[in-house]
């Protein structure tokens, strides 16, 4: 049986000049762990019993990035899937995508991050290491792209 977990991959759209692309002006959320190997990751977390997955995404994303529920759009139509092993047994997590309505809401961090950073898509692919986490967000970033 795979582990399950969920989480939100979170943007925002900064203020842009007139000249500049749409695109070129979202910035994606990556904590960084402060356990393991210190990794960079969306917040996300196990599901609790009781609880669905977009339940879960949400609870996780307050944990970890004391975001609300309520600070946050939930984007239509964007819901992956990444499966991998993590400690020899099988891990699935699924994501959703949510906007911050706000750019400059504040990132209170818990215990399980040392560091958060708002990045372009370029270097959240940097920070990612992992390739389907890279794959990932390349993949929202045209979906974002199509939806202009």
């Amino acid at each position: 049986m795979a582990v399950r977990a969920c989480g939100l991959i979170i943007y925002r759209r900064l203020k842009s000049a007139p000249s500049s692309k749409v695109t070129d002006c979202i910035e994606y959320l990556l904590l960084q762990t402060s356990y393991g190997t210190h990794h960079w990751t969306p917040p996300k977390g196990h599901v609790d019993p009781g609880e669905d997955d977009l339940q879960t995404a949400f609870r996780e994303t307050q944990e970890e990035a004391g975001l609300q529920a309520s600070q946050l759009t939930l984007i239509e139509g964007y819901k992956k899937e990444l499966h991998y092993p993590v400690h020899g047994k099988p891990k699935t997590v699924t994501y959703w995508l949510a906007e911050v309505k706000d750019c400059n809401t504040e990132i209170k961090l818990s215990e399980e991050h040392q560091a958060f950073q708002w990045l372009k898509l370029e270097d959240a692919c940097k920070f990612a290491e992992y390739e389907d986490m890279q794959a990932m967000l390349k993949e929202v970033h045209q979906f974002l792209c199509s939806k202009e």
